[in-house]
């Protein structure tokens, strides 16, 4: 279903899971959790359905960013860290969502931050997961080198470093085809297959104007919500050594730091069974005090 929100576009939604359990004579209101997909360009897909596992515990809201998947494609200028972030918390005012947690993963992360610090208090808690909070890419190379070599090196170099929209564009076809594969300790491409709909000018509008000057690590030290931190210690992209960057960054009273050491990028793909032990526990152990948010059937 599409949403309408206060910005005057809509978004695409998906809902899992009920709302309200019986708990007794009464009825009990679950958290909801809501997911932030990657990209930029990429759709809510890749979460599915291992988030499923999550329905026990909470309600799961899927969306798909402005610009991308099956939302409105807005325009160019509203294609930036803080206008998604605010469609995050527009979205969730129009669903009747009160403290949602809040779930990004990789460049979902960086919404996720970025709504951290621009809305403070808004969300019960964060999930900042496999993602990075600032653009040097030393680390991302080293790690492409180990897994795959000189050719997955100079790949991603090509893609990440390409001067113009259209230059990355054309890098993006070998990337996905050399990288892709790396991403995950089970080599499942994440790129592969028809499952996303994607959107390649929003990837190349952003990693070609706000990507290039990515430093969230000033503004996380105005994260008043606890935020558990997740890496794959084999995660190429956005390197176990970036998650602890922004660890530091984050309150110390309010942080979790959970590593996966079999894991790469998207840590739920290759470890799930302990990925969702974590964060269930998560959750479960900040839902305390929730309100009694409006149920969204969907």
């Amino acid at each position: 279903m599409k949403i309408s929100i206060d910005s005057g576009i809509r978004l695409w939604c998906d809902i899992d899971g009920v709302g309200l359990i019986p708990n007794g004579d009464s009825m009990r209101a679950k958290p909801t959790l809501l997911l932030m997909h990657g990209g930029p360009g990429s759709d809510h897909s890749a979460f599915k359905p291992a988030f499923d596992a999550m329905t026990d515990v909470c309600q799961v809201v899927y969306y798909d960013h402005r610009g991308q998947g099956r939302s409105d494609k807005s325009t160019p200028d509203n294609w930036n860290l803080s206008r998604w972030a605010d469609d995050a918390v527009e979205l969730c005012n129009a669903l009747g969502i009160e403290k949602p947690f809040v779930l990004g993963n990789s460049f979902g992360g960086f919404v996720a931050q970025r709504m951290a610090s621009r809305h403070p208090g808004f969300a019960q808690a964060y999930i900042f997961n496999s993602t990075r909070s600032d653009n040097d890419r030393s680390a991302m190379y080293v790690m492409f080198q180990k897994l795959g070599g000189q050719e997955a090196h100079d790949a991603a170099r090509t893609f990440w470093e390409a001067p113009s929209e259209e230059a990355m564009a054309k890098a993006a076809m070998q990337y996905l085809k050399i990288c892709g594969p790396l991403y995950t300790q089970s080599r499942m491409n994440p790129f592969e297959g028809n499952r996303a709909v994607r959107s390649t000018d929003v990837l190349t509008h952003y990693n070609q104007n706000e990507g290039p000057a990515l430093n969230l690590l000033p503004e996380l030290a105005k994260v008043q919500d606890p935020v558990l931190v997740i890496t794959g210690e084999m995660d190429p992209v956005t390197p176990a050594s970036d998650a602890e960057l922004t660890v530091r960054a984050l309150p110390q009273h309010l942080v979790q730091f959970e590593r996966f050491a079999n894991s790469g990028h998207g840590v739920y793909r290759d470890e799930p069974e302990r990925y969702f032990e974590v964060l269930k526990a998560f959750v479960n152990a900040h839902s305390s005090g929730l309100p009694a948010a409006k149920v969204i059937d969907g």
